[in-house]
């Protein structure tokens, strides 16, 4: 599924503070590395649904057993392995005896101290690797899963390894012992265990992935083989708030378009971001926030919701509202299937302009069938022209307001809203008495 950076930053996919993002809150991975793999994975969405059902079936594999994950790999032992590559020390012996192994150590103390405890997350780590072999890597394993592991076998399987696989942990090893493997896995191992550090950083990236499935309770969604749009969800929220309210949601060819109306702080941009993130996840191979998700495999997703001027090149808000929708029209005139999501359109311009200009767009963006449309804004008044439409759904967030208090259920209804809470919210944050007082 296509996408671009203006996008994953306005679902908070990525976020400049990355405590507030999705990423943030979905990794669970142990390394570094594998933080950067997850990083890569929710950068780039999936293409077809093979690839997502794969990462789906990988996660769900991993949940099944996840008693049995090395958690003795940690970000420390690659970090340990790194830094005895990259020391300097003198040769280790390439057969120690027990005498030549305490030479070893007397004479070359300092050296021999980083090489055992290099050797000890070494041991850690390769146990690990074999353990994720022998028990992930079956017949039945989703293919993408298989496949690098039977590469990290080919590089795993050598002779000189037998005794880690013998052993239980490294101080079960001799002293000669230890330095004999470490000898191995200085001067002969290094291109092979580096090649396999880098598998196990996708490993834990959906090691993270799959954890973050079972804190959060996400569901996998399923995907239908349709050329034609459709989007179900039943029990959608926004992951990153900590009381949401759930939304039920249905969008096809034949009702592809929901117009969303309601006051400021109502829901909208909310429930927009929980659709755009969900559709996000979902084509990733990840579970989503939801009580249950079908849809079709999108080509493409496209948000405008954070739009800003750029005071550098002297161009306005509008301008850039404008710049956005221009090229967003010029995506998704292709036939293909998109999500598009549009929050309070133009509102860098005067309410007439801006009523005239969104019909405008409205009513051309109707035209495309085969994509599916979420567009927000306070303008109800538009909302008559287009009920001719039958492809239209109106849904609004209604505001309560009792002796001048405003509360929000947040509940999504059919229909229009016509709030107005404006200087309500002046009023009541008492910005109208300070202004009297002047």
């Amino acid at each position: 599924m296509e996408t671009d950076k203006t996008t994953l930053n306005d679902l908070a996919v990525f976020q400049h503070d990355e405590e507030f993002s999705i990423f943030h809150k979905l990794n669970f991975t142990r390394t570094v590395g594998g933080r950067e793999k997850l990083r890569h994975i929710f950068s780039y969405s999936l293409q077809d649904i093979g690839s997502i059902q794969n990462v789906q079936k990988t996660l769900q594999l991993i949940l099944e057993k996840k008693d049995d994950w090395p958690l003795s790999i940690s970000n420390g032992s690659v970090l340990m392995i790194h830094k005895f590559y990259e020391s300097n020390i003198d040769q280790i012996p390439a057969r120690p005896t027990v005498s030549s192994a305490h030479f070893y150590k007397i004479f070359h103390a300092p050296d021999y101290s980083l090489v055992k405890y290099s050797m000890g997350h070494a041991f850690d780590f390769i146990k690990g690797m074999q353990q994720i072999i022998k028990i992930f890597m079956t017949e039945d394993a989703p293919e993408n899963l298989k496949k690098i592991l039977q590469k990290a076998n080919i590089l795993i399987e050598k002779h000189q390894l037998n005794i880690i696989t013998a052993k239980e942990k490294m101080s079960d090893l001799s002293m000669h012992e230890m330095l004999g493997l470490a000898h191995f896995i200085r001067y002969h191992f290094k291109q092979n265990l580096l090649e396999i550090i880098e598998i196990y950083f996708q490993l834990d990236a959906w090691y993270g992935m799959a954890m973050a499935v079972e804190e959060f309770r996400l569901v996998f969604p399923s995907f239908i083989m349709s050329q034609k749009p459709k989007l179900n969800v039943r029990g959608l929220y926004h992951l990153l708030l900590h009381e949401p309210v759930a939304y039920d949601l249905e969008l096809d060819v034949g009702n592809n378009f929901i117009f969303l109306t309601g006051a400021n702080m109502a829901g909208k941009s909310t429930f927009i971001k929980a659709v755009g993130g969900a559709a996000f996840l979902a084509h990733i191979g990840m579970g989503v926030p939801a009580k249950s998700m079908e849809l079709s495999l999108f080509d493409g997703l496209l948000s405008n919701i954070n739009v800003v001027d750029n005071v550098v090149k002297g161009e306005s808000y509008f301008y850039n509202e404008v710049q956005r929708i221009k090229n967003t029209i010029l995506k998704i005139n292709d036939g293909r299937k998109w999500l598009i999501l549009i929050d309070e359109l133009f509102k860098g311009t005067n309410v007439q302009d801006a009523m005239k200009c969104s019909t405008v767009v409205i009513e051309g963006l109707i035209k495309i069938k085969s994509s599916l449309f979420i567009l927000s804004t306070h303008l109800y008044e538009i909302a008559e022209v287009l009920k001719e439409y039958p492809n239209i759904k109106f849904k609004y967030f209604e505001t309560n307001v009792e002796d001048e208090q405003l509360s929000f259920n947040y509940n999504l209804k059919d229909g229009i809203s016509n709030d107005r809470l404006g200087y309500l919210i002046l009023k009541r944050e008492k910005v109208i008495d300070l202004l009297e007082k002047l």
